[in-house]
């Protein structure tokens, strides 16, 4: 409906690029999880495209 070819795009990488977003705007590892529903920090980051030892480094920094 606006122009995009459906075959490239979908709901999972739609679900992926809003994580992202998310995260590169607030820095917040914690919120990305909670939105996305994962309880393991490598689903994660397998979303975000960081790397482990980075994702582990920020959220060591939130405490919940």
């Amino acid at each position: 409906m606006i122009g995009l070819d459906a075959c490239f795009y979908g709901t999972h990488s739609l679900r992926r690029t809003k994580a992202t977003l998310i995260y590169k705007k607030t820095g917040n590892l914690r919120a990305v999880q909670l939105l996305l529903g994962h309880t393991k920090i490598e689903s994660k980051v397998r979303y975000l495209g960081i790397e482990v030892d980075d994702a582990l480094a920020v959220a060591e920094q939130i405490d919940v």
